[in-house]
């Protein structure tokens, strides 16, 4: 075959890196605020004489970094790694990426501002103020807008499992951040839930128990369908059994 009929491509790696490099530094500096917060458990004196760093305030910091950024930066590195080769091309828009990168970065470090301030909705899991909220939802749309042009655009027509998981982790957590985060703003950085009482409460774990399982639980899922094969340089055992459990999954929870 002539090398001129061949169609070339590359794959972002760069980017990759970058989401790799984020999920060691976010992951050491949650599980040092967890191992303080800990401490203050038997010894209380360890907040070291500042209201910023009491357990109160750490605590949803720990939970925060833990969660949204260690393995957020995680789930997005593997995204950015394996959905490309799924389907042939390069992700569809590489300014998109980047903006995914730093306003991620960028909602984190907010996080960790604001929390020790005690600017917080005291909602478990969704403790960020609304300019922050309304800045996780673009970005995580930004995010899905991406991963759904790559596939408008690719060149393997089969979408694979491990696809439609983080297809389903995108729409789900969508919803779920969107509509547990109705708040009225009463100033810039306070407001109050859109919800009351029962109704608030219900949604509230609607979202957390949610979240566990579309942030926390089926992204790993779907790159656990690609890297394990990969690993045992072997195709997964049965093809069948990953759509019932994908479906099985997606019903149940």
């Amino acid at each position: 075959m002539n090398d001129s009929t061949l169609e070339r491509f590359h794959y972002d790696n760069k980017i990759v890196k970058y989401f790799s490099a984020a999920t060691i530094i976010w992951g050491l500096v949650g599980m040092l605020v967890g191992l303080l917060a800990a401490t203050q458990l038997f010894l209380p004196e360890a907040n070291l004489g500042n209201p910023y760093t009491t357990f109160g305030r750490i605590r949803p910091l720990h939970t925060n970094a833990v969660i949204f950024a260690f393995v957020g930066n995680a789930i997005f590195a593997g995204i950015y790694y394996s959905m490309p080769r799924l389907l042939k091309t390069p992700m569809w828009n590489s300014m998109l990426s980047w903006f995914h990168f730093w306003g991620w970065q960028l909602i984190i470090v907010a996080a960790a501002i604001t929390l020790p301030l005690g600017l917080t909705t005291s909602k478990e899991y969704a403790e960020l103020e609304w300019p922050i909220d309304i800045a996780i939802a673009i970005v995580w749309v930004a995010f899905g807008a991406n991963m759904i042009g790559t596939l408008i655009k690719r060149r393997e027509r089969h979408m694979y499992v491990a696809i439609w998981f983080y297809l389903a982790s995108f729409v789900t957590v969508a919803v779920l951040h969107i509509f547990n985060s109705f708040e009225l703003p009463v100033s810039f950085m306070k407001s109050y839930s859109g919800y009351a009482g029962v109704q608030d409460a219900l949604v509230q774990w609607w979202y957390g128990h949610n979240a566990v399982a579309f942030f926390l639980t089926t992204p790993f899922l779907g790159l656990m369908y690609y890297f394990l094969p990969k690993a045992a340089n072997r195709p997964v055992y049965s093809y069948k059994l990953s759509i019932v459990h994908f479906w099985s999954l997606i019903f149940l929870y």
